[in-house]
């Protein structure tokens, strides 16, 4: 499921840097609200982070 998100999200930014800069704070910020609420995530925070902003275009 990553390679369409990914494919969709490299026409959104204008370089490749900028997306994986984007994609490493938003999956900062879902590990820091994991922690927060004392919530264990199965998945891995990466892999969140793509879903949430595909899923944002």
């Amino acid at each position: 499921m990553l390679n369409p998100a990914i494919g969709e999200l490299i026409e959104k930014y204008d370089n490749r840097y900028e997306l994986v800069l984007k994609v490493a704070d938003c999956a900062r910020e879902i590990s820091k609200q994991a922690d927060a609420d004392g919530e264990i995530l199965i998945e891995k925070t990466v892999s969140l982070a793509i879903n949430k902003l595909a899923s944002e275009i």
